[in-house]
């Protein structure tokens, strides 16, 4: 669960892109990003009641009051979080945004005392460009019985494992 302060809050100007924590308001734009991502087969679908149930794991990232993007954290176990949903609509792509999402994901892990954070991604430039290394995917055992069990790509994924140590 993400905590509730104001430090998760930017001041906010004409132009820049804010992250804040998700909302219950949040959750029709979230539905309808994530679902295009897995219409790509890019992101795991999310039902809106999933999303409704984890709304306070999610962050949003707007330009104007304006959704423009999302990302949240799932627990794996003591010592691992993993970055899941992290998309932008196309105007909020170039912006910084997405990093902006992830550094609000991974301080987050850090108050809870999580020392690693990890993901399966396609953009594994924009991860590695934010401090995570390029892992083998065998070594999250978490993420295999949690959501890999149920993907129709289980037995030919082609996503790669990054891994950042906050420790």
């Amino acid at each position: 669960m993400l905590v509730k302060t104001e430090k998760f809050r930017e001041s906010a100007t004409a132009g820049q892109v804010i992250c804040r924590k998700a909302t219950v308001e949040d959750i029709e734009p979230l539905y309808l990003l994530i679902e295009e991502y897995a219409r790509r087969g890019i992101m795991l679908p999310r039902s809106r009641k999933a999303l409704t149930r984890q709304i306070d794991s999610f962050v949003v990232a707007e330009i104007g009051g304006k959704f423009i993007g999302c990302g949240s954290l799932f627990r794996l176990g003591n010592d691992l979080v993993e970055v899941r949903s992290i998309g932008l609509l196309d105007e909020g792509k170039s912006l910084g945004a997405g990093s902006k999402i992830l550094d609000l994901l991974t301080e987050e892990a850090r108050r809870q005392g999580i020392p690693k954070i990890m993901a399966l991604t396609y953009a594994v430039d924009f991860f590695v460009r934010n401090g995570f290394k390029v892992v083998d995917k065998e070594i999250f055992p978490e993420k295999v019985w949690t959501d890999c069990v149920n993907c129709s790509k289980q037995n030919a994924c082609d996503e790669i494992a990054v891994l950042k140590r906050l420790d």
